[in-house]
C-alpha cells in the first residue's frame, strides 16, 4: 500500500488514520504546483484529478478522496471503533461529521488556497463563512471530547488537517474555546505527533 501525499494538505487525515490503525505503508510525495511525484512520475498518470490524496492498494487499485479512503481503511481492517459496523446507527452519524467536514470546511478552505482568489472576496466571504462553521462545530464540542464523544473516529483526523489550516490562514482560534481545547487533545494523540513528524511538521499554536 502506498499512500500518495503532500505535506500538510488534507492527505494528512488519510495519514493520521493510517497511522491510528498501524498499518504499514510507504508514502511518496507530490509537488502539486508540477504534478510530479517524488520520484519524478506525472502524478497525473496515478490520480488523473491531480489531487491528493492518492491510495494505491497491494492489488494495484488507485482509491482517492479523503472520506472515502479512510472509510476503505476502517471497513477493510475492522476498525469498528473508528467506523462503527453497518447495522450500527452510529456508523452514520461518523459519516454524517465526515462528511460535513469533507463537504463544508475542507472545500470551504479551497479558495484560500486560490492566489487568483481577491483578498476582498476572502475577507468578506469566504472567512466569514467558514468561521460560521467553526462555530457551529465549537459549540457542539463544548460537551464532547471528540465529535462523537469519548471516542475518536474518522472525522476527528479530518477536522484536525481543517483546524491546522485555520492556524495556518491566521485565524484568531481564541474566538472558540472548545474547538481549541479540543485541538489541543488531538496533538497530544500518538496517531497524530507520529504523522507530523513523519511529514516534517510542528504542532501549530492556535
Amino acid at each position: 500500500m502506498k499512500l500518495e501525499y503532500t505535506k500538510g494538505a488534507c492527505s494528512l487525515a488519510t495519514r493520521i488514520i493510517i497511522n491510528e490503525i498501524g498499518l504499514p505503508c510507504e508514502y511518496e510525495s507530490v509537488d502539486l504546483a508540477n504534478k510530479k511525484t517524488q520520484n519524478g512520475q506525472n502524478y497525473f498518470n496515478i490520480n488523473p484529478k491531480g489531487a491528493v490524496p492518492a491510495l494505491t492498494l497491494d492489488n494495484g487499485e488507485v482509491l482517492t478522496e479523503n472520506a472515502v479512503i479512510m472509510q476503505y481503511l476502517a471497513d477493510s481492517t475492522n476498525a469498528v471503533k473508528l467506523l462503527p459496523p453497518q447495522g450500527d446507527f452510529m456508523r452514520y452519524r461518523v459519516l454524517e461529521w465526515l462528511n460535513y467536514v469533507a463537504t463544508e470546511l475542507h472545500k470551504g478552505f479551497s479558495p484560500m488556497f486560490n492566489p487568483h482568489m481577491p483578498q476582498d472576496v476572502k475577507d468578506h466571504v469566504i472567512i466569514p463563512m467558514l468561521k460560521a462553521k467553526l462555530s457551529f462545530i465549537n459549540i457542539h464540542l463544548e460537551n464532547h471530547r471528540y465529535l462523537l464523544g469519548d471516542e475518536f473516529t474518522l472525522p476527528d483526523a479530518y477536522l484536525f488537517v481543517m483546524i491546522s489550516w485555520a492556524g495556518y490562514f491566521k485565524f484568531n482560534m481564541n474566538e472558540w474555546e472548545y474547538l481549541s481545547r479540543y485541538y489541543t487533545e488531538l496533538q497530544k494523540r500518538k496517531s497524530v505527533q507520529q504523522s507530523l513528524t513523519e511529514e516534517g511538521l510542528s504542532k501549530a499554536a492556535v
